[in-house]
């Protein structure tokens, strides 16, 4: 495992200074993790969880099904208890305080709007429930609607509201009561695409203009990449790797980030002396860990850490193009060299062009750091 000192001392991690505040938002406050443990009877959730996250970031909980990602929300949200382990917001052990006095705000995957009550009452309902007068209510429930790009929907009722418009309501009451913390549980993933990326942009605009600490669960790489400042990447309840997008995306902590962060290619490699690992016909270095010189190992190499010229005559290793996906400016080519190895290839359209079906080339690595796993 990974800590986060480490790969946020390897990301170049500094703290993430508050915006200032609006009207969603009291300015962001620090949320540290330690050693959170949770099991539900045979099975571990989460395993000695350690994250930091600073004032203001917004980080994304990535992984796969079953992780722990949403365990360690709800226990941040306060809907879940932790077996053992600290939550601290603003520097305060809340480990053992209620959720309805944590102030923390959360939008759920279903939204979970009241049918009976219009875009306003939703939004205001924190408010009426913490005493908040009736014409405050209503002037911040306006407020924030415009806010998130409903002007005028005040009166309307969850089922006259298009999906992407009941989430960016979901979104206003979640930030009326002026949360410390802003938690988002997949809120995008019942949208459809287009919507989905409207709002990914909506809500990445709202966060850094109101400056509020913001945990984003999801599964989606995508989103992660696109909207987080750091990913923390979760498996079986364990901490992976967490660091910027493109520090997790160029130098992933371990095989298991490189191959679900993206698309990764795995090479047969024997290693060489002075840390390097000879893949297609060339020497190239090694990134972490590396097996005793003469190790047959997998080397994990990206398609655009690859390189295809037309041919077969000098460095590297002969192959056929079996497949080529024409992606707009780029291509990505299937190819199988003649040892049998298959690798995905992406490369400019325009090179790509005489590199038809059936064509023969050469494929070698770039020059450039690699994983290797034995």
């Amino acid at each position: 495992m990974t800590t986060t000192a480490t790969t946020a001392k390897q990301a170049g991690t500094t703290s993430v200074e508050p915006a200032s505040a609006g009207p969603g938002a009291e300015g962001g406050v620090g949320l540290r993790l330690r050693g959170l443990r949770r099991s539900f009877g045979a099975t571990t959730a989460l395993d000695g969880l350690d994250l930091d996250i600073a004032p203001g970031e917004l980080v994304a909980l990535l992984g796969p099904s079953g992780c722990g990602k949403t365990t360690a929300l709800r226990i941040i949200a306060g809907f879940e208890t932790a077996d053992t382990g600290e939550l601290l917001i603003g520097g305060e052990d809340l480990t053992a305080v209620p959720a309805n006095r944590r102030d923390i705000g959360m939008v759920f995957q279903s939204y979970s709007l009241f049918p009976t009550m219009t875009a306003a009452e939703n939004v205001a309902y924190g408010l009426r429930v913490r005493k908040v007068p009736k014409a405050e209510r209503a002037a911040r429930a306006t407020e924030l609607l415009e806010l998130v790009g409903l002007p005028g929907r005040e009166k309307h009722y969850p089922h006259q509201l298009s999906g992407g418009q009941q989430q960016r309501v979901a979104l206003a009451r979640a930030l009326a009561i002026r949360p410390r913390i802003l938690l988002l549980d997949e809120p995008l993933s019942a949208l459809d695409a287009k919507v989905r990326l409207q709002l990914r942009e909506e809500i990445r605009r709202l966060q850094l203009e109101l400056g509020i600490t913001t945990v984003f669960v999801t599964h989606d790489q995508e989103e992660a990449l696109s909207m987080a400042d750091r990913v923390a990447v979760m498996k079986e309840g364990r901490l992976e790797q967490c660091a910027s997008p493109s520090e997790l995306y160029e130098r992933p902590a371990t095989p298991f980030v490189a191959e679900f962060v993206g698309t990764m290619n795995r090479l047969p490699g024997v290693v060489c002396e002075g840390g390097t690992v000879e893949v297609l016909g060339r020497r190239v270095p090694v990134h972490g860990e590396c097996p005793g010189v003469g190790c047959e190992v997998d080397v994990l190499v990206r398609p655009e850490g690859l390189r295809v010229r037309t041919g077969t005559d000098g460095e590297g290793e002969a192959a056929t193009v079996r497949v080529a996906t024409f992606l707009g400016g780029t291509t990505r080519l299937l190819v199988t060299t003649d040892s049998g190895a298959e690798a995905k290839v992406d490369l400019p359209s325009w090179e790509a062009e005489a590199l038809t079906p059936g064509a023969r080339c050469t494929l070698t690595p770039q020059e450039q750091p690699v994983l290797v796993e034995d």
